[in-house]
Parts: structure tokens; sequence; C-alpha cells
């Protein structure tokens, strides 16, 4: 009886862990894309189990424009935390929906005017798709609308605004 209990044991320890290693735990690589210029995140994934997961971007945002002959320069590093929920499609087709938050800082120069510099947070929601393929990498297009808080001319040269950040990620699973 011993040996029956003992390897039924043993069996449910494997499958638990063979279960476990269906998704990765890590991922690194870059999210580029913005809702206002061009920007490039260094994105981190932390797979908390299959169906939900951390993830960190760290990035920088630029913007050139000019508008009723004032020439701007504006550009901000920042960082979003999210908690995202992956729902399986297909295979290695996922989607996911995440909420979370952040905080950076902005410089905002106005050639005709005067420079502006500040700090900034934002709540932010998430949803995209990915493809995981059958070598470590992993492909996504998300949608990451997000609500600016702070200096008054942050987003869209006005704070309070919505962002609807657009963006193509590339990551490494290990």
């Amino acid at each position: 009886m011993k040996k029956v209990f003992v390897t039924a044991i043993m069996l449910i320890g494997l499958t638990t862990s063979i279960q476990a290693q269906k998704f990765s735990k890590n991922a690194i690589g870059l999210r580029i894309g913005d809702n206002d210029g061009f920007g490039v995140e260094v994105s981190y994934q932390r797979g908390l189990s299959a169906r939900n997961r951390l993830e960190f971007d760290l990035g920088v945002r630029n913007r050139t424009y000019r508008d009723k002959g004032y020439y701007y320069d504006s550009g901000a590093v920042k960082l979003v935390g999210l908690y995202q929920w992956v729902w399986n499609i297909d295979k290695g087709f996922n989607w996911y929906a995440g909420v979370g938050g952040g905080v950076g800082s902005y410089r905002n120069n106005v050639k005709n005017d005067y420079p502006d510099n500040g700090a900034f947070a934002l709540v932010a929601g998430d949803i995209g798709i990915e493809y995981n393929f059958d070598f470590p990498l992993q492909l996504s297009v998300d949608f990451r609308p997000e609500i600016g808080f702070g200096d008054y001319r942050y987003t869209n040269n006005n704070l309070d605004t919505f962002g609807p950040d657009i963006a193509l990620g590339a990551r490494f699973r290990f």
C-alpha cells in the first residue's frame, strides 16, 4: 500500500511540474510604438502562472513638431508596471488584458518660448494578442490606453488626457 501511495504522490508531482513548464517564466525584449511620436521600451514579463503575469516596461519617448509658429521638441522617460491575465486562443496564440500604472519625467522645449520639465504618474489598461513560436520568440501587438496626472504639459500638450499607446513587441522567452 505504501508503494502505491508513494507512486501516486510522485505521479501527481511529475504532472504538476510538467504543467508548470508549459509556459515560460520570463521574457525580455522590446516594445516599439507610441501614441504620439516614437517610443522604445525595454519590456520584461514575469509569469506568475500559466494564466497570470507581470509586465514591466522602461522606455523613452520623443516627439518633434511645429504648431502655430512654434517648434516643439519633447520627450519622456517612463516606467510602467502591468498585471495581465492571459487566455489561450489556439496553440501558440494568446490574448491578454491587464491593468497597471506608471511614473516618469518629461522635457518639453518650445524653441520660440520657454522650456518646461516635470514629472507625471499614469494609470493604464492593456489588451493585446501574442504568438509564441516553438523556439523562444514571442511577437505581440497591444493597445495600452493611458491617462496621465502631474505637471500640466505632460500628455498631448495638456495633462489629464487620454493617450492610446499602440505598440509591437518582440521578446525572448526563457
